[in-house]
């Protein structure tokens, strides 16, 4: 097959069911914006066929599957030698890979391999009259930069939930991929437990809206006051480090440096003082709300619109505001 100058290598995860992991969508909508997505999967023997399709609903023109019985079991090294066969395929300008724990390591173990460039954490990608424009946000968010390959392929890790665009959905058009084993030593799973955890708020990660919340909560047992305003927002929760800390939450609620990293559409911060290991983690929310009784809190220098005032009157007044649009 020809392969189209600007085609852009995307490396699709999976969840541990097999399915396409959230951060797809995502992937697959910034390789539409600067070229020809052109989809990698990993899979286990007999899944295909349904990821292709999967993924060609994504706006994936073509997907490679490399089928592999250590798919789930064999760590990083797989997707490392399979993301090696289909860029030698595929001749990409661009490759794109989550910038998830193991996306990382994939990401800098191929780059360092095939002598390519390296771009970690973006939040946008761009073209322009010499190529691919990576954006990052660093600094805790407090400024934003620009990075460019000089020459060769690009590879770049995607922050979650920082893409908006998506893809037009494309025919299927899976091919498969013969991966040539590159004997590198690799850890591997001898078994896992699959939990499922059930809620009717979305996860974090992938979350439109999110209400988070810091120590000044001052107990767990004030959690319902939060819960209510993000259930009326359909808002996932999140937490500063300090509330973790103070066991107000769990650590799957931390946004942050050492937590998790959200670029929601809103992000509504109620008693988080907004120190840069939290804003790092949420700076490039496309709205930023910010509600503290301390008005020289360094949040308010990030958020869109800042409230002054206690959160145990304001969250009450605005959570019934809320239900009373919406009933």
């Amino acid at each position: 097959m020809t392969q189209a100058e600007d085609s852009v290598l995307v490396l699709l995860e999976l969840t541990p069911s097999g399915e396409l992991a959230p951060s797809a969508p995502g992937l697959l909508g910034a390789a539409a914006a600067i070229g020809q997505p052109v989809a990698l999967a990993l899979a286990g023997p007999g899944q295909g066929s349904g990821l292709a399709e999967a993924a060609a609903a994504l706006g994936a023109t073509r997907t490679l599957v490399a089928e592999s019985a250590d798919a789930a079991s064999a760590l990083t090294v797989p997707a490392v030698d399979a993301l090696g066969a289909a860029a030698e395929l595929v001749e990409p300008e661009v490759v794109l890979v989550s910038h998830s724990i193991e996306g990382r390591e994939v990401a800098a173990r191929f780059a360092a391999r095939s002598k390519s460039a390296l771009a970690v954490d973006a939040v946008g990608l761009a073209r322009d009259e010499e190529g691919v424009v990576v954006r990052h946000s660093v600094f805790g968010g407090a400024y934003e930069t620009e990075s460019a390959a000089t020459f060769g392929t690009l590879v770049v890790t995607v922050r979650q939930g920082a893409i908006e665009a998506r893809a037009e959905a494309q025919p299927v058009a899976a091919e498969e991929l013969a991966v040539q084993p590159s004997g590198k030593p690799a850890a591997s799973v001898t078994g896992f437990e699959e939990r499922v955890e059930t809620s009717s708020r979305p996860a974090l990660r992938e979350a439109e809206r999110v209400v988070a919340f810091g120590v000044a909560l001052g107990s767990a047992d004030s959690l319902p006051l939060i819960e209510e305003l993000a259930d009326s927002l359909d808002a996932a929760l999140g937490a500063s480090r300090a509330a973790v800390d103070e066991g107000f939450a769990p650590q799957s609620w931390q946004v942050g440096q050492t937590g998790v990293s959200v670029s929601p559409q809103l992000y509504l911060a109620i008693g988080i003082s907004g120190a840069t290991q939290h804003k790092v983690g949420m700076q490039t929310a496309k709205t930023i709300v910010a509600i503290n009784k301390d008005p020289e809190a360094p949040i308010f220098e990030i958020a869109d619109f800042g409230v002054v005032g206690d959160q145990f009157t304001i969250v009450p007044q605005l959570t019934e505001a809320l239900r009373a649009r919406r009933a």
